[in-house]
């Protein structure tokens, strides 16, 4: 009889340990908690841009040259970046280039690692503390990619369509879990 009794309980045990084994595995790819102890570096210089090599362009009806261009970026807006879910600090520039296109810089960031970190430029308010963490994918919100390294210097075009005077803040921001790991007001210059 305990013959029989054990014959019954080896299929169930088997049924169990594959399921153990699947959830694990779809545990470890949902999560990624190795990502927590790597960290990606990423320093990019500000981007060049097409037009800085070129000569002045004519004035509209004098014939002389047009003033110049700004020779470097002008920043519109900055803020510091406060910490959510997970510690972030750094800084956070949108800058309009010489060419007129528009560039969110990332500098001196240092945040946790995880799975599916983005950048968005949004149009929510940032709060400090549990409140902000979950407010940036609420209202308007552009993606400018995703996060390059979570320590450095990084630099995200914003589209050409884009309007950024419309956006407020930037948040880095794990897709995955819908958490905003680390965000900045953006205060107009």
């Amino acid at each position: 009889m305990g013959r029989g009794r054990s014959a019954r309980i080896r299929p169930w045990l088997g049924g169990v340990l594959l399921v153990t084994v699947a959830a694990a595995g779809l545990g470890l790819y949902w999560f990624q908690p190795w990502k927590l102890w790597q960290d990606e570096t990423v320093d990019e210089a500000l981007p060049a841009t097409a037009g800085a090599s070129r000569a002045p362009a004519q004035g509209p009806s004098s014939g002389k040259p047009a003033a110049p261009s700004s020779s470097g970026p002008v920043t519109l807006a900055s803020g510091d970046l406060i910490s959510h879910e997970h510690a972030t600090s750094g800084t956070v520039e949108l800058l309009r280039l010489p060419d007129g296109s528009h560039v969110v810089r990332l500098a001196d960031l240092d945040t946790s690692n995880g799975p599916d970190l983005r950048v968005l430029l949004t149009d929510a308010p940032v709060e400090e503390g549990r409140a902000g963490w979950h407010v940036f994918d609420d209202g308007k919100h552009i993606g400018l990619g995703k996060l390059k390294g979570n320590k450095g210097s990084q630099n995200y075009t914003v589209p050409a369509h884009v309007d950024p005077a419309r956006y407020r803040s930037v948040s880095i921001w794990c897709d995955r879990f819908d958490v905003s790991f680390g965000a900045a007001e953006l205060a107009r210059a």
